[in-house]
């Protein structure tokens, strides 16, 4: 089912949902599992799975070289989400990216996603290499989310790459896109920003999910604008509890954000992480029972691998 058909069916009650990233190749799946069998009694509709871009190792060979190597150390995305649709009977939504991927590869993936009766992505640009100042496109790849957005609207027209493919059975995804509260790090202005989401909503998005933010009336602020620039699709905030002290650094460093100097001061008085661990998982609640006094459809939590917390606030807010 599409996300935006959970949204419609569930009549103004807010939903829960939440994202994982895919175990580091080796590792076995258990450990997910066991992450997220905990969050499953608040029956989640849908679950994200992230996708992981490439990126460079560096392998020591004879006499001291270094042989500069591209992998992918968390792959696995689709299969993930086809284990999770057979294990927990729900929807998941695979993350696909601009970002290490030509075009072509794009369509394989999302082909795979279809066969499997996926009817969700979530498209995104990605972040650029760890070893890269800016983004840079993969040859023959999509320069931007719109882009991807509109290959998966062409590709639930029956619309192939290469147009060899004549059929009238036509891929249905629902696409999301990601919003930022608080603008893209990239962006120059907010109005800029806003245009760029009104661009990837015009392409073919049919809902979107925020960027984590902390102070509620940036996501208040950010729909108000989105609905002024003509964005009239579902916004799903994505929250995020805080749960270890150099949060308070890197956060704002690698998410372009603003913490709240309330929440920032009950981080700095904690003498351990067990204690901003709580801080954040209060702010959390507060902020989760906010949103939902203001009727948001979902509330969609970054869990980051870890249960424990994200279990702790659904508690006390579904």
């Amino acid at each position: 089912m599409k996300v935006t058909e959970h949204i419609k069916n569930a009549k103004d009650k807010t939903l829960f949902s939440f994202e994982i990233i895919p175990p580091q190749k080796g590792q076995n799946i258990q450990k997910l599992y066991d992450n997220i069998n905990p969050l499953m009694e608040f029956k989640p509709p849908f679950i994200d799975v992230t996708t992981s871009r490439e990126e460079h190792v560096y392998i020591k060979k004879a006499g001291g070289l270094l042989e500069k190597k591209v992998t992918r150390m968390r792959p696995g995305t689709v299969g993930i989400c086809a284990s999770l649709m057979n294990k927990y009977q729900v929807d998941t939504v695979p993350h696909v990216l601009c970002g290490g991927f030509t075009k072509e590869e794009t369509e394989y993936v999302l082909v795979d996603c279809h066969y499997l009766g996926i009817d969700n992505v979530m498209a995104l640009r990605g972040d650029a290499m760890k070893d890269e100042a800016y983004f840079i496109p993969k040859n023959e790849g999509n320069n931007y989310a719109s882009d991807l957005v509109r290959q998966i609207s062409d590709l639930n027209k029956g619309c192939y790459l290469h147009e060899i493919i004549e059929s009238t059975y036509k891929a249905d995804f629902c696409i999301g896109v990601a919003g930022y509260p608080e603008k893209h790090m990239e962006s120059p202005s907010m109005q800029a920003d806003l245009r760029r989401l009104k661009e990837k909503v015009d392409a073919g998005a049919e809902y979107v999910v925020t960027q984590m933010f902390f102070d509620n009336s940036k996501y208040f602020a950010f729909i108000e604008a989105a609905k002024a620039m003509g964005i009239n699709v579902p916004i799903i905030p994505g929250i995020k509890p805080v749960a270890v002290k150099r949060h308070l650094n890197v956060l704002p460093q690698v998410f372009s954000l603003d913490l709240p100097d309330a929440l920032v001061k009950d981080i700095e008085k904690c003498t351990d992480n067990a204690g901003v661990r709580q801080v954040g998982i209060d702010w959390a609640i507060q902020q989760s029972k906010e949103l939902i006094a203001a009727g948001v459809p979902v509330l969609h939590y970054y869990s980051m691998g870890k249960s424990d917390n994200i279990k702790a606030i659904a508690s006390q807010v579904f």
